[in-house]
């Protein structure tokens, strides 16, 4: 299946904001999107498996919830064999002050070691995030849940992104960010610092290798991993509506 067009005005950019990681070259791979109540449980099992070799500590229950909440699964092989996944789902919602919102809310991805850095966490991510029609719209607020600083670098090129340091917080700010929380079903949430704070314990360690700068980290310091917290990151494109 594959994933239709945003109905979007001509002089938007959704396409170019969404694929602007996305190699060009990801030839031998075979890509599919599901709804994510449609996955088979061996499916299933396949993606518990990827979580398991992405994530020390991988947490099911996070990625069965996942599963419950976000509506689209992109999934990837390679000659038979699964080497990535990404979930995510585009709504339209009414946000404080902003009724009939398209949001973007991109949800857990994983990617086999030797295929990362290639793009394919991009393709998947575009794929769920672009999976249905959404109305034309001036803008669209893109979401994720970061547990990492070098997650984080894909939102935080928008000039728009939230939270940032040095920034406070305003409170027409504070109340989107609960309710886009809210969207994703966390257990708690801290507007002040947008953390989602977990149930209290662990989603898992992502086994990543990046340079990540003592500044990178400033963000994450509310963040109680052992507690299964992760950061929420928003960020408007191409522009913030009036008065953001």
């Amino acid at each position: 299946m594959e994933p239709r067009e945003p109905l979007e005005p001509p002089h938007c950019h959704w396409r170019a904001v969404l694929c602007c990681d996305v190699a060009a070259d990801l030839s031998g791979l075979d890509l599919t999107l599901k709804e994510t109540d449609a996955l088979s449980g061996l499916e299933r099992e396949t993606l518990l498996a990827l979580f398991r070799a992405s994530y020390r500590q991988a947490n099911p229950g996070f990625l069965e919830k996942s599963l419950e909440t976000l509506r689209w699964a992109a999934l990837a092989h390679q000659e038979g064999r699964p080497v990535g996944f990404g979930l995510g789902e585009t709504r339209v919602m009414d946000l404080p002050r902003l009724p009939a919102q398209v949001v973007s809310l991109a949800g857990l991805c994983c990617v086999r070691d030797e295929l990362r850095r290639r793009g394919l966490f991009g393709r998947l991510e575009q794929m769920v995030l672009t999976a249905q029609e959404v109305p034309a719209a001036p803008r669209r607020l893109f979401c994720g849940r970061m547990a990492h600083p070098a997650a984080l670098r894909t939102i935080a090129r928008f000039p728009t992104v939230l939270p940032k340091v040095g920034k406070r917080l305003t409170s027409w700010q504070r109340e989107v960010g609960r309710t886009v929380a809210e969207a994703y079903r966390v257990h708690g949430f801290d507007p002040e610092t947008f953390v989602c704070i977990g149930p209290g314990e662990p989603i898992g360690y992502p086994d990543i290798e990046f340079d990540v700068e003592p500044d990178e980290w400033e963000l994450f310091e509310p963040v109680d991993r052992e507690r299964g917290d992760a950061l929420l990151a928003i960020a408007w494109a191409p522009d913030a509506p009036p008065g953001w």
